[in-house]
């Protein structure tokens, strides 16, 4: 999936498109080469930034120190890196989410 990379390390990278100011966060599903995240906050002040990462945080199941917006920071388009989670779940659990 163009989406989701893996990383020498064994951690996991998400391209992703973000919908902020959404009335509930949930995966929409692909926007071009990226996986489209609809989230409840307001893009002011990280707000946005944060729901992402908490979203995946809960769709995963891993704690949140092993997930982090690495680039992107002010972007709709943005790059989240996630550890502790394989592949095959991360397709699962973020394709088949609602």
């Amino acid at each position: 999936m163009p989406w989701l990379r893996q990383k020498h390390d064994g951690n996991l990278l998400l391209d992703l498109h973000i919908q902020p100011g959404a009335k509930k966060s949930r995966v929409v599903g692909l926007y071009g080469e990226r996986l489209k995240l609809a989230v409840a906050a307001p893009p002011v002040d990280g707000k946005a930034n944060k729901a992402v990462v908490q979203f995946i945080v809960r769709c995963l199941g891993i704690r949140i120190r092993d997930a982090m917006v690495v680039s992107g920071m002010t972007s709709r388009r943005k790059t989240v890196e996630v550890g502790g989670v394989d592949e095959k779940r991360v397709r699962r659990m973020l394709t088949d989410s609602d």
